[in-house]
């Protein structure tokens, strides 16, 4: 049985404005989502799909891939998401769902669903490696977005990422000296992405604006003290609320917080960061968020 990995990812600069162009760092976390499959050669032509989460069984379905139709399921909604997403797979590729074979494949995410970490993302890179397709495309038309987050999947490393005029990317090198003094912690709930973007979207943006937040994300890939990356931080999340119309984290949980506390992602759920200080466990505990994670907890690079 083969098997592919995909990081998770967070990003660190750029939400929102990524769609528009602007330059966006990107880390991979060390958690991801698996990928097992196999192929015996027969007349069937199905695919016999298992999906876990964190190693728990939550998924089955059985798909006759001749016909496209569902012949087994214990979660109807969501083998039809992995219907649509294989017969993207079968049309893209030149390789996968072609001849009579049977297709065992099986997924493992390895985090929380909550925590934002890129479950949808690093499934299509997955299928994308193992089918010989375009990541990017294939998450395009199964799901859309920037796809920031396939190009981390993608290359398993921090990402400077541009989605306009059109996608280009590059590895990062995010080491800063003050790394161990980064801290990311959960809000305990998941947030609904496509709400911000919708409310970001009906907003009209400048070219001058987006290429502010650009600005900001290549200051912070070349800062090397944690006052200076704290105040582009800062920045940074007061530009987006003043846009989008919308309290910081810190003013809505943190607002007596004595460092910054930033979003990453979509605002109002999944993780922000934040800088160490003296009992910043038991503050953030005593605010009720008690998953807390240090740099190297997370980040894989």
């Amino acid at each position: 049985m083969g098997e592919i990995f995909s990081p998770g990812k967070l990003m660190l600069t750029s939400e929102y404005f990524a769609m528009d162009g602007a330059l966006v760092l990107a880390v991979p976390t060390k958690l991801g989502q698996e990928f097992f499959f196999e192929e015996k050669n027969d007349e069937k032509s199905l695919i016999f799909w298992e999906a876990y989460h964190q190693n728990k069984l939550w998924l089955k379905c059985v798909i006759d891939y001749k016909q496209w139709q569902i012949l087994e399921t214990n979660i109807p909604a969501s083998a039809e998401f992995i219907l649509k997403t294989l017969k993207n797979v079968q049309a893209l590729s030149t390789i996968k769902f072609k001849n009579n074979f049977t297709y065992h494949l099986k997924t493992n995410l390895q985090f929380p669903a909550d925590y934002g970490l890129g479950s949808s993302s690093t499934l299509m890179n997955n299928l994308a490696e193992w089918a010989e397709i375009d990541p990017f495309y294939l998450n395009s038309i199964s799901l859309g977005g920037s796809g920031y987050d396939i190009a981390v999947a993608k290359e398993k490393s921090a990402v400077l990422f541009q989605s306009k005029p059109e996608i280009k990317y590059e590895k990062a090198n995010f080491n800063p000296s003050f790394k161990n003094e980064l801290i990311f912690i959960h809000l305990n709930q998941k947030q609904d992405s496509r709400e911000g973007i919708n409310l970001y979207k009906s907003k009209v943006k400048s070219q001058k604006l987006v290429d502010e937040f650009s600005d900001i994300t290549k200051n912070v890939l070349s800062c090397n003290e944690l006052d200076v990356f704290s105040q582009l931080m800062l920045t940074h999340e007061h530009k987006i609320s003043n846009f989008i119309e919308i309290p910081t984290v810190k003013s809505k949980y943190f607002n007596d917080c004595p460092v910054f506390v930033k979003s990453l992602g979509a605002w109002g759920g999944d993780f922000v960061m934040s800088a160490k200080f003296g009992g910043f466990k038991d503050y953030f505990w005593g605010k009720g968020f008690n998953t807390i994670f240090e740099y190297s907890d997370i980040i894989a690079c």
